[in-house]
């Protein structure tokens, strides 16, 4: 807990505000503006003594109820009430967001402009969104595949051709990255129906996704270090970065290679080979 910092956040929150935002009324003329100590007490339910001494850096560590009841009497924004939160040393309240499978265009235009490197946007779910060419070429291109394919998780463990991307010696540490994330993302959204529904057919179908499943392992995909054996260019080994969109729970994972390495000459050829089929024939 941050007292200091909870202390001024509180104080000029308060401040911010005029009565007629609360539904007060204005009464006689106040000397400093916003809203007093004990109208916001007042507001929240709580003693102006123990109010006053949040705003004193000298409070006790409040209740997650009083932390919510504060957020409300102050009118605080959602990202405002999760600043709350984090000042009082407390996890923020989990809010369901809306998943939706549309892409900003705004994200989409980054796409279209890494034209030298593989980037593509999935969901949190794991369903491949949007892919820039470089990323059919590397990865396949989604579009073409039955809807349930266009799930990494699903292909991987369902489709034995889908592993032959990845070297064998590191199918074992996808296999459990895979399930560990999506561990974390049906803990942050267990009402997400579709989400269950495709842990509960994965299980069905893969036990090794059972298996993995009951070990409880959690981990956020983030940024790492990925091997390709492509067909046609060879083993690439690449750097995944992972940028998050926390408010469709959308990704936009970029792969690179380091300048003046092996796979950084092979992704170069991969971008001149884009999606021709050179396996052919």
């Amino acid at each position: 807990m941050d007292r200091t910092e909870l202390a001024d956040f509180l104080r000029r929150c308060r401040t911010r505000l005029a009565p007629a935002d609360v539904g007060l009324s204005q009464g006689a003329r106040r000397r400093t503006p916003g809203l007093r100590r004990e109208e916001v007490a007042q507001l929240a339910g709580m003693s102006t003594d123990h109010y006053t001494r949040l705003e004193q850096a000298r409070g006790s560590r409040p209740s997650r109820q009083m932390l919510a009841a504060v957020a409300r009497a102050l009118r605080l924004t959602g990202d405002e009430r999760d600043h709350l939160f984090h000042l009082a040393g407390e996890e923020p309240p989990r809010i369901t967001r809306p998943t939706t499978e549309h892409v900003r265009p705004g994200l989409l235009l980054v796409l279209d402009r890494l034209t030298d490197t593989p980037a593509q946007v999935l969901s949190d779910r794991g369903d491949i969104l949007a892919q820039n060419a470089m990323a059919k070429a590397l990865y396949g291109d989604a579009s073409a595949r039955p809807q349930a394919d266009h799930n990494i998780a699903w292909r991987f463990f369902t489709d034995p051709s889908a592993r032959e991307l990845f070297p064998a010696e590191d199918h074992e540490r996808a296999a459990c990255a895979a399930v560990a994330d999506l561990r974390a993302t049906l803990a942050r959204r267990p009402d997400d129906a579709r989400l269950a529904g495709l842990v509960r057919r994965l299980r069905a179908r893969s036990e090794e996704f059972s298996a993995l499943w009951d070990t409880h392992h959690v981990a956020v995909r983030r940024a790492d270090v990925k091997r390709f054996l492509h067909p046609v260019v060879g083993l690439l080994e690449l750097e995944c970065e992972v940028l998050a969109n926390p408010e469709h729970d959308q990704r936009l994972i970029i792969y690179t290679a380091r300048p003046g390495s092996l796979s950084y000459e092979r992704l170069e050829l991969l971008r001149v080979v884009g999606l021709q089929d050179l396996t052919r024939g």
